[in-house]
């Protein structure tokens, strides 16, 4: 067990540290395998008072969840240099633009994309707290991506589909073998066939 820290920190940076902690505990072992103590001792709080911030294990993974989407927004919204609110509507970007800069930002940060993938996968389970939140986001995310379609595709949701799954698939074979696959050449490629 680790000693605790007993300097106090505003609430949103304790809460901000909690979602750290809880995204690299689970990014190593799964939600499955995730303990609060582990959080609770990585951020130096006994599991009440790191309840307090979060309210429960479920509450806490889908916070860690959210937190992450709007991390990557406001990356994704810096690097094509657009307001975060107007991303997916100004109609200044196209799809292929959004998805270089998603595979750029998701190369740079390996923990979060197993984070996501590990989730994803057991998520597929109807118990599992993360199966609505999910089921929404992948829902959200082919809806952007068919609304970014070039005007001439004829299935614009079929497009979005095969993207996704494109994107996911090499993820997957890039967090497999990081040191001899490079997901951003592997998407060039990939990109210049479906677009």
């Amino acid at each position: 067990m680790q000693r605790r820290d007993r300097s106090r920190l505003p609430a949103a940076e304790r809460r901000r540290q909690i979602l750290e902690m809880t995204t690299k505990l689970i990014a190593e072992r799964g939600f499955w395998g995730l303990s609060m103590q582990d959080v609770a001792d990585g951020c130096g709080l006994t599991v009440p008072g790191m309840l307090h911030h979060v309210g429960s294990k479920d509450s806490l993974l889908v916070a860690v969840l959210e937190y992450r989407d709007e991390q990557d927004a406001l990356s994704l919204a810096e690097k094509l240099g657009r307001p975060v609110h107007q991303l997916w509507s100004d109609g200044r970007i196209t799809l292929p633009e959004v998805c270089t800069a998603v595979v750029a930002r998701n190369a740079g940060q390996p923990e979060i994309v197993r984070l996501f993938a590990v989730l994803e996968a057991e998520s597929l389970a109807p118990g599992h707290p993360a199966y609505d939140y999910f089921r929404l986001r992948q829902s959200t995310t082919l809806n952007q991506f068919a609304g970014l379609a070039d005007s001439g595709v004829t299935d614009p949701h079929g497009l979005a589909v095969q993207v996704v799954a494109m994107m996911d698939g090499l993820q997957i074979q890039w967090l497999r073998e990081p040191s001899t696959f490079d997901l951003v050449k592997a998407w060039e490629a990939a990109a210049a066939r479906l677009f």
